[in-house]
């Protein structure tokens, strides 16, 4: 079992900047993906990044140049820097954790972002 833990959601303005973090823990394979995803009133819930080591990485286009997913192993901790924020980024945002060679995944509880003037 894996439990993953998010934090660092809030309101922000427009152009503004947030950092979510999630921490992990329990049995960790040592080949896995972690990744954030979102899902906005009325939307699918859709990947965001994703992250298997740190020249190893995905974005959804929306956020690439924006966005910046990273993870520290030692502190088991994932993180996501959202830079240039807009109202579309509004969302409950979800960590992930995944195993590659297995079909076991797990979800955090989610954290709220939401961007408004």
């Amino acid at each position: 079992q894996v439990q993953l833990v998010e934090s660092g959601g809030g309101l922000v303005q427009p152009g503004g900047s947030l950092r979510l973090s999630c921490v992990y823990s329990g049995s960790i394979s040592s080949v896995n993906v972690l990744g954030w995803y979102r899902k906005a009133p009325g939307k699918e819930r859709e990947l965001v990044a994703r992250i298997r080591s740190p020249s190893n990485t995905n974005y959804a286009d929306s956020v690439k140049g924006r966005f910046t997913i990273s993870r520290d192993n030692s502190e088991r901790t994932l993180y996501l820097q959202m830079n240039s924020l807009k109202p579309e980024d509004t969302a409950v945002y979800y960590c992930n954790y995944a195993e590659i060679y297995g079909s076991y995944n797990s979800w955090g509880q989610g954290t709220q972002v939401t961007v408004s003037s």
